[in-house]
């Protein structure tokens, strides 16, 4: 439950570490002591940039360059060619910073298994695959709006003025482009257009099902498909990407506007802004983009259901003991051992109840009083849960309030 996975050395010695190449040196030491990483440790935990540009360990050409221990060198990068002189090369190896924080979902289903589940328990009996399928919802209902279980992902905006929507995406928490300065500008919403699907028509307005319009066939025979024919895009979505937003046009400070002494009555404040805006294709999993984001570096912060990682969950059989006293544990595991899906410690709790009240409430001989009594154990540890990671500082809340004490100066 709370037991370190790595002795102090492993986990300080972890991080980024940051060299200069000469031109002739082939080896750099990442770490002295050989208890410094697990003895496993090789090339697949490690990532290597030139001048930020991440380095193949083998290519086409074979290896580039191998991390491993050795008496002379320590825990060290060697690679084949010297690192050209100049370059800057940063070593990061794996380091789980910060991952204390967390339980895997692993040791949840365990961890209920044996505190809640036997003889003389509310749960005597229950199927571990059970526990299982109702620990992946409680993972996923306290992802959207308990957990911090918010994912962000920073692209280019391409010509085409899209984005891919991320692979595990739920829903979005907001969208902003950076300025030179590394500062968020958010980008608002357009409820007002979308990408409909484009239905091919002929010069009648009929709808069309000749794919090649090839008209050296006889008119009855040009069909060439029974369904409807859809475009690449559509004619609106067409128009508003290459439409200068209205909000860019006009600085609300020209002879119309400026007799009105800055009182702009009835303006939308989400259009009186130049940040741009947006709308989301579900259907095709895109993200479009006004014409003014066109070039620029776009942050997408998301969320996900806390499942998209390494999900397959299965029971291990060890033997513990010997002889006579040797019996069978199972053990669950989802995911590879050590991975797999976690959970934030100050909501373990409200995990437990959710899969307690989810295991009693399916079961046909729960009495209802049962039921209503893990069902209220369950909205308090979630509540609970909630304020803990809501992250509230006495010092920082205090310091708040008294920049509302300050006297505004007219």
């Amino acid at each position: 439950m709370g037991l370190l996975q790595q002795n102090q050395q492993q986990y300080y010695s972890g991080g980024r570490k940051s060299f200069t190449g000469d031109g002739t040196t082939v080896n750099f030491t990442v770490a002295n002591s050989l208890n410094a990483f697990p003895a496993g440790y090789n090339g697949s935990n490690i990532k290597v940039y030139f001048d930020d540009v991440l380095q193949l360990a083998v290519d086409s050409n074979g290896i580039n360059f191998v991390f491993s221990h050795s008496n002379a060198n320590g825990w060290n990068v060697f690679f084949a060619t010297a690192p050209s002189s100049g370059v800057t090369i940063v070593i990061d190896v794996d380091a789980n910073f910060g991952n204390y924080q967390y339980i895997t979902l692993s040791d949840v289903i365990n961890n209920f298994m044996i505190s809640h589940v036997g003889q003389d328990k509310i749960i005597s009996k229950t199927d571990r695959v059970d526990v299982i399928f109702h620990a992946k919802r409680a993972l996923q209902e306290l992802s959207y709006d308990t957990l911090k279980s918010i994912k962000s992902q920073e692209i280019e905006v391409p010509a085409s003025l899209t984005m891919m929507l991320p692979q595990d995406y739920v829903n979005y928490v907001k969208l902003a482009w950076k300025d030179s300065s590394g500062i968020e500008h958010i980008i608002y919403p357009t409820s007002k257009t979308s990408n409909p699907s484009a239905i091919k028509q002929d010069s009648d307005g009929n709808y069309s099902f000749d794919v090649d319009d090839d008209t050296s066939i006889s008119v009855g025979e040009r069909d060439d498909t029974t369904n409807l024919i859809d475009g690449i895009d559509s004619d609106t979505w067409n128009a508003y990407k290459s439409a200068t937003p209205s909000e860019n046009q006009d600085d609300y400070q020209d002879d119309t506007y400026w007799p009105a002494g800055g009182e702009r009555y009835g303006l939308d404040p989400q259009h009186a802004q130049t940040n741009g805006s947006f709308f989301i294709d579900e259907i095709k999993g895109l993200i479009h983009f006004s014409s003014n984001i066109s070039g620029k570096t776009i942050i997408l912060k998301y969320i996900s259901d806390g499942l998209g990682q390494r999900m397959e969950c299965r029971d291990v059989v060890t033997s513990v003991g010997r002889g006579e006293t040797k019996t069978n544990v199972v053990k669950t595991i989802c995911g590879e051992e050590g991975g797999g899906p976690i959970l934030h410690k100050f909501a373990e709790e409200a995990a437990y109840k959710w899969i307690a009240y989810n295991v009693l409430a399916t079961r046909s001989d729960t009495p209802e009083h049962l039921v209503q009594r893990f069902k209220k154990e369950k909205f308090a540890e979630t509540r609970k849960a909630k304020l803990r990671l809501s992250n509230i500082k006495l010092e920082e809340l205090t310091q708040t309030l008294r920049g509302k004490s300050k006297h505004i100066k007219h």
